[in-house]
């Protein structure tokens, strides 16, 4: 624990915000094979099992977790000696969160002009039906399955930049953290997320979302709608918990060890089989409930005295939010190319897929420094 940014006047957890950009970078990974397999069950050219860090998307967990635990650290004093209001909360949440979910916007409009503003079915989206998408994304209003502004015809809550969901689920985290969540004692807070983790474990182990993984939660029908919640819910409030009971540990060179875990983590391939229980909920319970802490406790616990290895891991974590804000967009167009060129291994277009996450890091770091970093500082330094 370190540095003091203009955001808060408390030091930040470093490693922990290394360890975001560790996850970030992983999804940009994860996605980008995710592309070949839109690619193989479009064409009819194979079974479309994401074979390269398969449980990347569990990259969103490990987030909620970590937002519940700083969340919690930075502010749950503040409340509890009266310095702070509601007001003045959602002011700097929204100065922290809102600005790139506006650039993100604005990002998935580009690039879904650019690719002719063509549906997953093959159809055109109308311009107004384009625009209104982008209104809606950038007030965080999702489209329901078969709303007009569902420019992409998937269902995506977010269709210019599907990842938003989570975003959308985070905003609802912190308002009820805001309205209820922090007046739990330590006590109430405990019972509350084991029920939490009851409920995570059945959705995910009963197959609950019909997709046999618990990656739920893009879209707003009824089975993503309650299995986002659940998703967000328990580990925001485990985060909280695991904050307001946190005790150092003794540890060497955390950062690196916690880096190679999560890789190892995401890199199981999905694990089939299983009826009434399905054995991939099993793992993903276990890397949720037991993986996932225990990296945020051992990673909290740590600091770096290496220079160098300090200012890549506050660069990672500068560019953590960023880098998910704005890569899917170009996501969006890697997909399209490797449809139309039925590109189905990483083997077969290397080279692009290298551009594809270099374009994403560097649109990450023009948007950090160039936009997000600004304006939020101004923001925070205007008084009226």
């Amino acid at each position: 624990m370190s540095k003091v940014s203009f955001l808060d006047t408390k030091p930040h957890y470093d490693l922990l915000d290394g360890l975001r950009g560790v996850a970030a970078l992983m999804v940009v990974i994860y996605h980008i094979f995710e592309g070949f397999s839109f690619a193989q069950v479009t064409n009819g050219a194979g079974d479309g099992l994401i074979r390269v860090l398969n449980h990347g998307y569990l990259a969103v967990d490990f987030f909620f977790i970590l937002s519940g635990f700083v969340i919690s650290y930075a502010y749950d004093k503040r409340w509890s000696e009266g310095k702070f209001t509601l007001q003045k909360f959602f002011k700097r949440r929204l100065i922290r969160l809102h600005p790139m979910v506006i650039f993100g916007a604005v990002v998935g409009v580009v690039t879904f002009f650019i690719s002719g503003r063509e549906q997953w079915g093959g159809e055109q989206s109308s311009f107004g039906a384009v625009i209104l998408a982008f209104i809606f994304a950038s007030v965080m209003i999702p489209a329901y399955p078969g709303a007009r502004y569902d420019v992409r015809g998937n269902g995506e809550m977010f269709s210019l930049n599907g990842p938003t969901w989570s975003l959308f689920f985070e905003y609802i985290g912190n308002i009820l953290y805001a309205l209820f969540i922090r007046k739990f004692s330590d006590r109430l807070l405990k019972r509350f997320t084991i029920v939490l983790a009851l409920c995570w474990i059945v959705y995910a182990v009963g197959n609950f979302s019909g997709y046999g993984s618990m990656c739920v939660g893009w879209t707003l029908d009824w089975t993503n709608f309650t299995g986002g919640m659940i998703r967000m819910l328990f580990p925001f409030s485990l985060g909280m918990f695991l904050s307001r009971t946190f005790k150092p540990l003794k540890v060497t060179s955390p950062f690196w060890w916690c880096s190679l875990i999560l890789l190892s983590v995401f890199a199981v391939p999905y694990i089939p089989g299983g009826d009434l229980i399905i054995y991939n909920g099993i793992y993903e319970a276990l890397c949720v409930i037991v993986i996932f802490p225990t990296i945020v406790l051992i990673a909290a616990s740590g600091d770096t005295k290496n220079h160098f290895t300090a200012k890549f891991i506050s660069f990672l974590g500068d560019l953590s939010y960023p880098l998910y804000v704005v890569h899917y967009p170009i996501m969006y167009l890697f997909y399209k190319w490797c449809i139309e060129n039925e590109v189905y291994f990483i083997e077969d277009c290397w080279y692009q897929a290298f551009i594809v996450l270099g374009l994403s890091l560097l649109l990450a770091f023009l948007a950090l420094r160039l936009f997000d970093m600004p304006l939020r500082k101004y923001l925070l330094n205007n008084k009226k």
